[in-house]
């Protein structure tokens, strides 16, 4: 996480916004929604709830290239919140496991942006960003992720500050929000020869199915998987199933056929809740 503020004196880190949220679970002896405590290390609780979360889609994460995800989600807050205040910040954030103890946590580069639809409700936008070469993930991360948001009022403090006082800071924090998927990124090749090929003759195709190693940061085959091998007729728009096809050890894949028309030979992975569908690109084939 590197959320940052967009002005005023807050600029939280990622050890700053965890150091809250601890501070303020402990307090409510790990309740979702705490109540006023006499921890005096703990921030009080803020009058703000959030609905309507709702996040564009998987989370597919490759091995290096940054991952941004949108999210959406309504605001509802007390009358004595200030949303307009430079240190009052707000953003979404995913989490695996459990709410209380999570095994991992994702949030955004930057705080969401909101607005007021009315004097106690606002329409945020935040993003959930994933650095996979930062070793944000492991590969038992992949599958099914929970939605979270939180809201943090420093109300003047500085986290970066000796004299922090946690005390004087709000804070609020929600979670089973909805759920999505964070899967390790796949892809799929083909090979269809040999090309030319007489009419009625066998032949071969062979591919590989592979997916994102978060771990080592390299793509390693997607071993005993069902891959569809399928065919398209050149002139045509659709792809036919023709077999069921399934990786190897080492994921690869390979299969023989017999080659009737000019046309395009794909393999189509259909995907898990760990690892996202695929199509190869089409490799023609000319039948002469």
């Amino acid at each position: 996480m590197r959320i940052r503020a967009t002005g005023g004196s807050a600029t939280p880190s990622k050890a700053d916004i965890l150091k809250i949220r601890e501070a303020a679970q402990a307090a409510s002896s790990g309740k979702t929604a705490f109540a006023a405590s006499d921890d005096t290390d703990a921030p009080y609780p803020l009058d703000v709830t959030f609905s309507n979360f709702k996040i564009a889609g998987a989370v597919k994460v490759g091995t290096t290239n940054h991952v941004s995800t949108t999210v959406t989600y309504t605001m509802t807050h007390g009358t004595d919140v200030d949303i307009t205040a430079d240190d009052f910040l707000t953003g979404p954030y995913i989490y695996k496991g459990s709410y209380d103890t999570p095994d991992n946590m994702l949030f955004g580069d930057y705080p969401a942006t909101c607005t007021a639809t009315s004097s106690t409700t606002a329409s945020c936008k935040g993003n959930i960003d994933v650095y996979p070469a930062d070793g944000e993930l492991f590969n038992s991360d992949a599958g099914t992720w929970h939605g979270a948001a939180l809201a943090i009022a420093y109300n003047g403090q500085d986290p970066t500050s000796a004299d922090f006082d946690i005390t004087k800071v709000g804070y609020a924090d929600q979670g089973d929000l909805g759920t999505t998927l964070v899967q390790r990124y796949s892809k799929l090749t083909v090979n269809a020869s040999p090309e030319p090929v007489a009419k009625g003759k066998t032949i071969t195709v062979t591919g590989k199915l592979s997916r994102a190693n978060w771990e080592d940061n390299q793509y390693h085959g997607y071993t005993n998987q069902p891959v569809k091998l399928q065919f398209r007729k050149y002139g045509t728009s659709t792809y036919s199933t023709l077999k069921t096809v399934y990786t190897d050890s080492y994921g690869n894949l390979k299969t023989t056929t017999t080659a009737n028309y000019d046309g395009y030979w794909r393999f189509s992975f259909a995907g898990t809740t760990t690892t996202p569908s695929v199509n190869a690109t089409g490799d023609f084939v000319d039948v002469q």
